[in-house]
């Protein structure tokens, strides 16, 4: 049931899907992901979604349009398709009426949802010893080497992104190490990760984003990153309610 899955607030992210049309040079464009919320749940094949703002513009979907859809819930991430029936806006709230034309089903491929977010972060590249030992599947970190500054500006139970006035190599095996609250209270995280991607950040010379991918991640680690995510969607969605 649609209804007990999907809730308002939830995020989504949604592809525009072109039926038995051929690629031209500018369907790259057309098949960006956009990232929205759910408005509400009208029925069991009906929803509405609020109009995607992409660099502060907002992103008229086409009525008739149809759209590959993931939600991201505390059970996982569902995915279906559906196309746009209406659009209007309402409390000056642009929204876009959904039906589903496929069913709900629980995806596995597409996991982690990334949380934007500033969280300081020290790392550096892994010596020899540390590289072997990540090579025979464990985890072991020197301590009191010198380590870099930086802030994280995304994560999520998959990697992270961060900012910094350094730059490593693209494929470069990093020790990460950051601090969340968790309901337990502060807790530390040591982490490895392969540099995926490295470019200096536009209009800020002497800045570089990274792109992180985590390796032989501990997996309850990796679930408290998770339900860290949620925690603070549900904390921002109560904000956005509350003014």
């Amino acid at each position: 049931m649609l209804s007990d899955i999907i809730s308002a607030g939830q995020i989504l992210e949604m592809q525009e899907v072109k039926r038995n049309a051929p690629e031209t040079e500018g369907e790259q464009e057309e098949k960006k992901v956009h990232r929205t919320k759910v408005f509400d749940v009208l029925s069991e094949d009906q929803l509405e979604v609020m109009m995607p703002i992409e660099k502060g513009l907002m992103v008229l979907l086409p009525v008739d349009g149809e759209f590959e859809l993931w939600f991201y819930t505390e059970n996982g991430l569902y995915q279906c398709y559906a196309r746009v029936l209406d659009r209007y806006k309402s409390n000056n709230v642009y929204i876009a009426v959904m039906e589903l034309t496929s069913n709900l089903r629980k995806h596995q491929r597409r996991e982690y949802y990334r949380f934007s977010c500033a969280l300081e972060m020290n790392s550096r590249e892994m010596d020899e010893e540390e590289i072997k030992a990540l090579q025979e599947k464990q985890l072991y970190f020197k301590s009191g080497l010198p380590v870099k500054q930086s802030t994280i500006v995304d994560i999520s139970g998959g990697g992270l992104r961060f900012i910094s006035t350094f730059n490593y190599n693209t494929d470069a095996l990093l020790y990460c190490n950051f601090v969340l609250r968790t309901k337990g209270g502060m807790k530390e995280y040591q982490m490895a990760g392969k540099v995926l991607a490295v470019r200096e950040v536009e209009g800020k010379p002497g800045s570089y984003e990274h792109r992180v991918q985590y390796l032989n991640m501990d997996v309850d680690e990796r679930e408290e990153i998770i339900k860290y995510i949620f925690e603070q969607e549900r904390k921002q969605r109560h904000k956005e309610r509350s003014i």
